[in-house]
């Protein structure tokens, strides 16, 4: 069971996602969760800020990704962390597109996560109804800091738009500097982006068997990891 936490004091702006709740639903979508916990200060979502409405009630169960949600949550409750109610919201919705159902409850509670894992209700429960992604692609499409480039010609362009992988051959150009297995972003021509993925070659490599065929990686490298400089497992497309 992984407990994540980002310190909003000493993190660096090269790993800062923003707050925890969206840094727990990138990470219960790449290990594919069947529960996401928030625990807070709150005893659950309620259909108003309960501090400012006495008729606020408590929302037990309700669908991720339903938009009257947001309304109800409103904005940040603390100038200290950056969360609030409504970055759970959307964290859930996040959550709920690999399949993860979003329990917000309160830390105070006794022994929520123990409670909430033997079925019983605490706080609110919003329910993933979405089809489910591959948790994988999910995350590339949320990923927040991609570090290079790959340019496409518009073979390349086509074959992934079929559902193919991205060959080197297709590869026009690779910009930035990244190693083997970042994030990167797929660009036709005119610098749109198509798709984005894991690469299999490091930026150089990219350079070096970029406009030529599988069949040439190992005498231009000197070995091979992999036919495709992304294979479509490991890809989404955009749009």
């Amino acid at each position: 069971m992984p407990i994540i936490n980002e310190n909003d004091t000493v993190v660096t702006d090269e790993i800062k996602f923003g707050d925890n709740d969206t840094l727990g639903a990138l990470v219960a979508n790449l290990i594919e969760a069947d529960a996401l916990i928030i625990l807070t200060d709150q005893i659950g979502l309620f259909t108003a800020d309960p501090r400012k409405d006495p008729g606020a009630t408590l929302i037990a169960e309700a669908r991720a990704g339903d938009e009257a949600l947001e309304g109800m949550a409103g904005g940040a409750g603390t100038s200290i962390g950056k969360g609030g109610m409504i970055t759970k919201v959307i964290a859930a919705k996040r959550a709920a597109k690999s399949g993860a159902h979003t329990a917000i409850a309160s830390g105070r509670e006794s022994d929520p996560i123990i409670r909430l894992a033997a079925g019983e209700s605490v706080g609110t429960l919003l329910v993933s109804q979405m089809q489910p992604l591959a948790a994988r692609k999910q995350w590339l499409a949320d990923h927040l800091q991609l570090v290079g480039r790959l340019v496409l010609d518009p073979g390349a362009v086509d074959a992934l738009k079929a559902g193919k992988s991205l060959l080197p051959i297709g590869v026009v150009a690779a910009e930035g500097e990244f190693e083997r297995g970042a994030a990167v972003a797929c660009v036709d021509g005119a610098g749109r982006e198509i798709a984005r993925g894991l690469s299999n070659y490091g930026s150089g490599e990219a350079r070096l068997i970029a406009r030529k065929s599988s069949q040439e990686i190992e005498s231009l490298l000197g070995y091979v990891d992999e036919p495709e400089i992304i294979h479509r497992d490991n890809l989404i497309l955009l749009g």
